[in-house]
């Protein structure tokens, strides 16, 4: 199918962006990624496309106050491979499952972020740190947590006049560690399930929190702090992985019935994704914890 007509407009300021959006059925383009499937299938029939790109103040990419600043029309593969990525470990250990290189290449991180899709990486690792939103209209701006942006699937708390046009992420401390995991049938497509993990060590107190994604109508975070501490009263706080991801599995069952708010559809059942998110929560917030040693660790001895 081909997408159903539509005006298309590239303004070059803020100003003239929001003119043009607030055009009755106006729909915001940057990456296109998400978008241009939606009007291929007619899933989506906007009167007008607004090409933010050549808006040069939305392609910034920056550190500031302890996080890093990603425009709304920064690439993917860009926060990829620059540096600054280093200071969120999560993004860069989430952005490689990202669909393939060529669509890193084109889609936004913000793009995805708006998109919220339940299945994508982008949202699951903002809600893990829970990243701040930043929202701009002719009104002026706000800034909105993770923790209350995603309100269902492809929902969020994003007014009709409101443009994304930056997302905040923490840059990590010392003594915290991540990881992050999914399963997909191949490599590329959405997530039948997957888990962003996060866990800080501060001398012998350990706090952690997952969010799982792919098992609900958006990214679902839980605290594990308890059942972490749980599993390490049994191994050590000097724990072998696999120690720790077997005294972990015990608990995640449980975990994974709490999180899993889905029926089931023609890729995987309920019970499936409840098995995947076990497993993987185990492994991941296992590898985080030790992370999180070596970095306690690391300041400790510098």
């Amino acid at each position: 199918m081909k997408a159903a007509p539509f005006a298309y407009v590239r303004p070059g300021t803020i100003d003239d962006t929001f003119a043009e959006l607030g055009r009755e059925g106006a729909k915001v383009l940057a990456g296109g990624q998400s978008l241009v499937p939606v009007l291929a299938m007619r899933m989506g029939r906007p009167s007008t496309l607004v090409d933010i790109n050549a808006v040069p103040e939305l392609n910034t990419l920056s550190r500031s106050n302890g996080s890093i600043r990603v425009g709304a029309t920064v690439r993917q593969r860009r926060l990829q491979n620059d540096d600054l990525s280093a200071l969120v470990p999560l993004l860069r250990l989430a952005l490689p499952w990202i669909g393939h290189r060529e669509i890193r290449s084109r889609g936004t991180v913000c793009g995805s972020i708006a998109h919220a899709d339940p299945s994508a990486e982008l949202p699951a690792v903002a809600s893990c740190l829970d990243a701040t939103m930043v929202l701009t209209c002719p009104r002026g701006r706000r800034e909105v947590r993770a923790s209350d942006f995603f309100t269902g699937a492809m929902s969020t708390v994003i007014e009709p006049d409101e443009l994304l046009t930056e997302v905040l992420f923490p840059v990590a401390v010392s003594g915290e560690g991540f990881g992050f995991g999914e399963f997909a049938r191949r490599h590329g497509d959405f997530a039948l399930a997957g888990v962003a993990a996060r866990v800080r060590t501060v001398g012998s107190a350990t706090d952690a929190r997952i969010t799982c994604f792919g098992i609900a109508d958006h990214p679902v975070t839980a605290d594990i702090s308890a059942p972490l501490r749980i599993a390490l009263e049994q191994v050590g706080s000097a724990p072998t992985e696999s120690d720790l991801r077997r005294a972990l599995a015990v608990q995640a069952d449980d975990i994974a019935a709490d999180v899993v708010d889905t029926g089931g559809d023609a890729h995987a059942s309920a019970a499936y994704r409840r098995q995947l998110i076990a497993g993987l929560l185990s492994r991941e917030v296992s590898r985080a914890y030790l992370k999180s040693i070596r970095s306690a660790s690391e300041v400790a001895s510098s």
